[in-house]
């Protein structure tokens, strides 16, 4: 990929614009927001390269704003929605083949052989794109859950409700050792 070169096209860029928020001008002032579409173009580098985000060339907006927006878009549900239109224009051309689906994975080995896993750390979390892609798996899959049905035959007696003979026979018992 060319650096310089923009990675969305101006077809997409319309595509995309309606479902970005509007960036407001805070009332006490301050700095101007930069232009959104740079700022998706910096997220897109950072998720195309694999790259640091302390290693966004220059021509893009600073990693932290680039960082901030991408955040600020996960909460509001931004990326959910952008997938879910480039997802149906695709499903509209018939590019889409829907008889198969494909769920990936990842594994860690255990470090030093140890047996057992250990508690992750609390400083450490998920990632905003890890938590976008179990949202809209969630969201989106196709699975039905079987609903849970009460069941229309007489319940049994559980094991530890004891009859009234039962509870007579052993107050009996506690009666005579006693």
């Amino acid at each position: 990929m060319p650096r310089g070169a923009p990675m969305l096209t101006d077809r997409q860029w319309k595509k995309i614009v309606p479902l970005l928020p509007k960036l407001r001008k805070s009332q006490r002032g301050g700095r101007p927001w930069v232009d959104s579409r740079r700022v998706l173009e910096g997220i897109l580098w950072i998720a195309r390269s694999g790259a640091r985000w302390q290693d966004l060339p220059a021509e893009y907006p600073s990693p932290a704003t680039c960082w901030r927006r991408l955040h600020d878009w996960e909460q509001r549900g931004v990326w959910l929605n952008i997938w879910r239109a480039f997802l149906g224009e695709l499903d509209r051309k018939g590019h889409l083949d829907w008889s198969e689906s494909f769920i990936d994975g990842s594994f860690a080995s255990a470090k030093k052989g140890a047996l057992g896993s250990g508690k992750p750390s609390g400083a450490r979390v998920q990632s905003g794109w890890w938590w976008s892609m179990a949202r809209v798996f969630l969201w989106e899959s196709t699975w039905d859950r079987p609903l849970r049905r009460k069941s229309s035959s007489p319940k049994l007696p559980s094991p530890r409700s004891a009859s009234p003979i039962a509870t007579a026979t052993v107050a009996q018992g506690r009666n005579r050792k006693g």
